[in-house]
């Protein structure tokens, strides 16, 4: 087995597991493809007493009998293929759910400079697109796999029951579909990993211009965000058919090669040697089974596409859910911070191509102070601030508050003493009330929240509105001024 695929069987196994808290579902989802892949075999075994018994010889009984075996045959598989197919979309969903929680879990708790690296466009992919990709290989790929192997187990069973010498054409066809399908395979994984990368990209410029729409109309920008986009689009198009066309050139192919099969089983058992061992029924039996055989080889061969569109979607997925966490912090517990600040000797950078932003910095600030850093833009001033709540941690030199230092402190003892109003304003899609009582301040009661809002000089504005404090902000409610959301990001962090 090659790295690649010894890589891909890992991810799926990885897979796997997320079905394992639904295996009551699961295993009734298997128990109905179990009985569907069964009626194949029993449908194709029907032709041998229906020519022979009911058409040839005549037989009364089994006229009467195979009508009413052939409708409880498709009445079985009717039942069994529902049990299948809602159980597995049951089990499917589960795992979308999962996933889903899990990254938006771990979105929460990775360090910013994990963000700063990755676009928000491939990231929001990852929980839209690939997660779906996933689900696809964990239960649709599940539930054919299991189906039309049992499927093609069955029907080689009947056919090796039926005559052993005819049976062997179908184990020289096999061999050369497996090659095929092997073969395809790396195409496939190929090309998912890449449409999943450009789904990012589109993603990404998507979320771009509507959220600087602004910037793109002031300065006339629509024909080259035009043209960017008309980029990234054409490269995704031009992805998926690359893998159609695999996908259309390995269906005719193995349609050919099982063609093959078949012509070379009529020519042999048509010949005058063999033709006074079967009976029409045997031979359409065994004829029966045959055809049946290749479109289960057929949904097989197709499995392919989502098979390694999983794959790929899945090695994505746990790439990110395998990203170290952010640093909790220390053991040491800190209530209410006096508020005294020290910096000594501080040094930062980014990278280490890029060189120091900061350089040995030392400061202290006193409890009760109010300082402002004052520099020209890229100076490192936003850095310096960013340090304290340690959204960065200084290559060099110590922070320093009420005398401890800021890493031995509990990570979320140290955030839950600062206050942020950034100059990029963030409103969550919610309420006013909720907006100034977010986070920490949850438990805020409406007359602290009122009177936080009459501190930030916006009490006036928010009980003008129609709704007051239960008034929608964000993508569904109204429109604020800058300096109004500005007012509300304040109001949100005083206590």
């Amino acid at each position: 087995m090659s790295a690649s695929s010894a890589a891909g069987a890992t991810v799926y196994r990885r897979l796997l597991g997320y079905i394992r808290p639904y295996k009551l579902m699961f295993s009734l989802a298997i128990l109905g493809m179990i009985l569907a892949a069964l009626t194949q075999p029993m449908f194709a075994a029907l032709m041998k007493p229906l020519l022979d018994e009911a058409v040839v010889a005549q037989n009364p009984d089994s006229i009467k009998q195979i009508p009413l075996l052939v409708l409880g045959i498709f009445v079985i598989r009717g039942v069994a293929e529902y049990f299948s197919t809602y159980h597995m979309s049951w089990v499917g969903r589960q795992v979308i759910k999962t996933l889903r929680r899990e990254v938006f879990a771990h979105f929460l708790m990775l360090p910013v400079r994990f963000f700063d690296r990755n676009s928000s466009g491939t990231l929001i992919s990852q929980v839209t697109y690939n997660i779906e990709q996933v689900a696809e290989s964990t239960t649709n790929v599940l539930t054919t796999l299991v189906r039309d192997s049992l499927t093609i187990i069955g029907l080689i069973g009947l056919m090796l029951w039926l005559n052993p010498f005819l049976s062997l054409f179908i184990f020289a066809v096999v061999p050369l579909l497996m090659l095929l399908v092997r073969l395809v395979s790396r195409y496939f994984r190929r090309y998912s990993s890449r449409i999943q990368d450009s789904m990012g990209d589109v993603t990404q410029v998507t979320e771009e211009i509507i959220q600087g729409q602004r910037v793109v109309k002031i300065f006339g920008g629509e024909e080259y965000e035009h043209r960017r986009f008309e980029s990234v689009n054409e490269n995704n198009r031009r992805l998926h058919m690359k893998l159609a066309k695999v996908r259309a050139a390995s269906t005719p192919i193995m349609q050919l090669i099982a063609a093959i099969g078949i012509s070379a089983i009529i020519y042999v058992a048509t010949m005058p040697s063999m033709i006074r061992d079967i009976t029409p029924g045997g031979f359409v039996a065994f004829l029966s089974a045959m055809m049946l055989v290749t479109p289960a080889l057929k949904r097989l061969t197709n499995l392919n596409a989502p098979l390694m569109r999983g794959i790929a979607a899945g090695e994505s997925i746990f790439s990110l859910l395998d990203e170290v966490r952010e640093d909790a912090g220390g053991a040491v517990a800190l209530d209410r911070a006096r508020g005294d600040i020290e910096y000594r000797s501080v040094s930062f950078a980014y990278g280490a191509d890029k060189g120091p932003v900061l350089k040995d910095i030392s400061f202290s600030i006193p409890a009760g102070k109010t300082y402002a850093f004052v520099g020209r833009s890229g100076s490192g001033k936003s850095t310096l601030v960013n340090l304290l709540p340690r959204f960065y941690d200084p290559l060099a030199g110590t922070i320093q508050v009420d005398g401890n230092n800021i890493g031995d402190l509990n990570l979320r003892d140290l955030r839950r003493q600062i206050a942020l109003v950034s100059q990029d304003v963030v409103l969550f899609n919610d309420s006013i009330a909720r907006n100034i009582a977010y986070g920490g301040l949850h438990d805020a009661s409406p007359d602290d929240i009122r009177d936080a809002a009459r501190v930030a000089h916006i009490l006036e504005l928010i009980e003008g509105l129609p709704d007051g404090f239960d008034t929608m902000v964000g993508d569904r409610g109204v429109l604020l001024s800058g300096g109004q959301q500005q007012r509300i990001a304040l109001a949100r962090t005083l206590p």
